[in-house]
């Protein structure tokens, strides 16, 4: 018997490589799904191994004669072993059919309305699969003849509760750090203005964003509107110097040059320049108009960083909201502030709980 294991996406393109290969005699001994990738048990790839054989033999096997008493000679353990092959072999095919029965299911699954409203919409707002069904199981066990909707509302809220925190800066040196084009500079400005106009707080600034000189010119002009000093460090000797500067200031913020975030060496390089731990908080500045997806591999690159919280940016350019639920289930961490335009020190606020759930059950911009 010829055996061979394959590996593909789904069932349908497996059985296309045992065909082209082993034909259409084939026989599925077992199938098994693998997984890989993926962080905290979430945005893992599957895939799908299948173990097939084909017995050259086969084709003829309904044709063969009843043999004869000439023949009873055969090896009688030969004849127990091919007995326990088949026995096994049937074994191997109850489970495949129960696996396969399973598979399908999980694949095909539908929800009675409105449950399967919500779950469209929670999908089409990028809410990662995994996280949609499992808030769709949560209503199945306790919707009754209860508000759907609601339930769904109280059941995001509680998700975003867990997490979410009151903004208040404990250290004094504050470090944003993100990826590139995300308006961190911007949003800097606007926690310093806050801090200075509002909160009454000594404040001053540190960049180490040496690569763009646009985004040391745009932090002057904020630090003299501010009347506020500014540091610049290209080096983490540059940076101590600074922060012994600055050492009888209330808060130091902190602009961080902003990179690819797939170069592994752009948060090598953040480790290089900065002191992450002394007496700082650092948040990660994020823009929701990115892909969830993408927002999730983001946060892969930085986590081993400490980060206290998020800052998503680019509110009023967003359509879809479901990355933010990904990420706190995935971090475990809340969002400290929202921002919504280019105004200093205005267009930022700290969101509820319930205001995220809101916004995560809104049909999609682009729906």
């Amino acid at each position: 018997m010829k055996m061979k294991k394959y590996t593909a996406a789904t069932m349908p393109q497996a059985m296309i490589q045992i065909r082209r290969e082993l034909g259409k005699d084939a026989v599925i001994l077992r199938t098994k799904e693998l997984t890989s990738g993926g962080f905290l048990g979430l945005f893992k790839k599957k895939r799908i191994e299948v173990i097939a054989a084909l017995d050259p033999d086969q084709r003829v096997s309904s044709s063969r004669e009843v043999p004869k008493p000439a023949m009873a000679s055969v090896n009688v353990e030969k004849e127990i072993e091919e007995t326990r092959a088949e026995s096994g072999f049937l074994t191997e095919i109850a489970s495949l059919r129960q696996e396969l029965k399973t598979a399908v299911s999980s694949q095909t699954r539908q929800y009675a309305l409105p449950l399967q409203k919500f779950y469209d919409r929670l999908l089409q707002n990028e809410v990662h699969p995994q996280i949609a069904s499992g808030l769709m199981e949560h209503l199945l066990e306790n919707a009754s003849n209860a508000d759907t909707e609601k339930l769904l509302y109280e059941d995001l809220v509680k998700r975003f509760d867990k997490v979410q925190q009151p903004v208040q800066f404990e250290k004094r040196f504050i470090h944003l750090v993100g990826p590139t084009g995300v308006g961190k500079t911007t949003t800097i400005a606007k926690l310093a203005a806050k801090s200075a106009l509002v909160d009454k707080k000594k404040v001053a600034f540190i960049t180490t964003d040496t690569y763009r000189i646009a985004a040391i010119d745009q932090l002057r002009t904020y630090a003299k509107i501010l009347e506020i000093p500014l540091e610049v460090a290209y080096s983490l000797e540059d940076y101590q110097e600074a922060r012994k500067k600055l050492a009888d200031y209330d808060l130091v913020f902190v602009d961080t040059a902003g990179r690819n975030f797939r170069d592994s060496e752009y948060v090598k390089e953040l480790e290089r320049t900065l002191d992450l731990h002394h007496d700082a908080e650092t948040y990660l500045a994020l823009s929701i108009t990115t892909r969830a997806d993408d927002l999730a591999a983001i946060y892969e690159q930085f986590a081993h960083l400490p980060i206290k919280q998020f800052i998503f940016t680019k509110m009023d350019e967003a359509g879809r909201y479901g990355g933010i639920l990904n990420l706190i289930q995935q971090a475990h961490i809340g969002v400290a502030y929202l921002t919504h335009g280019q105004d200093v020190p205005d267009d930022i606020f700290t969101p509820s709980a319930s205001y995220l759930a809101k916004r995560v059950m809104e049909a999609s911009a682009d729906a």
